[in-house]
């Protein structure tokens, strides 16, 4: 019996390499994964691109799923149960991610409202003066002019 065994060592080894990824794929699938995951230290960058502790420790807990087999969805549920979908760069349509989704659209909404109202209150430009109505004017100008000079002294 233990030569049996013995002959089959190598198929097991062949399968198993076979069967299990090389570095470099489980490489690529940690990047990819990451890159469609958002740094919850940072929040303006990826797993992939920050170098913070806990965007490192993220990853190597990625590489280990990974490697023990779950799949890129599970490891994304894993994470969105510990961190929320927030941790998500595309996170799922549904009433708690309404605001991610449709925020910046609202807020564009109502800036462009705040600016139309604004507008609207503007009051319109005078309209020029005639001459004669600048001749009045430059001569109640002139009267009041020598009124306060005449007071001053």
């Amino acid at each position: 019996m233990p030569r049996r065994m013995a002959a089959l060592w190598p198929a097991l080894a062949l399968a198993t390499a076979i069967a299990a990824p090389s570095e470099a794929q489980l490489d690529a699938r940690v990047h990819a994964l990451s890159q469609q995951l958002r740094c919850v230290v940072c929040q303006n960058q990826t797993l992939a691109d920050s170098q913070a502790e806990l965007a490192v420790d993220l990853r190597r807990q990625i590489r280990e799923q990974l490697r023990s087999g779950a799949g890129d969805e599970a490891v994304k549920a894993y994470l969105v149960q510990r961190y929320g979908d927030f941790v998500l760069y595309d996170p799922p349509l549904k009433p708690a991610t309404w605001l991610l989704w449709f925020g910046p659209l609202l807020l564009l909404a109502l800036a462009a409202l705040a600016v139309v109202r604004s507008r609207r209150r503007r009051p319109a430009a005078p309209a020029p003066l005639d001459e004669a109505a600048r001749q009045r004017a430059d001569a109640l100008l002139g009267a009041s002019n020598a009124a306060s000079r005449e007071s001053g002294r």
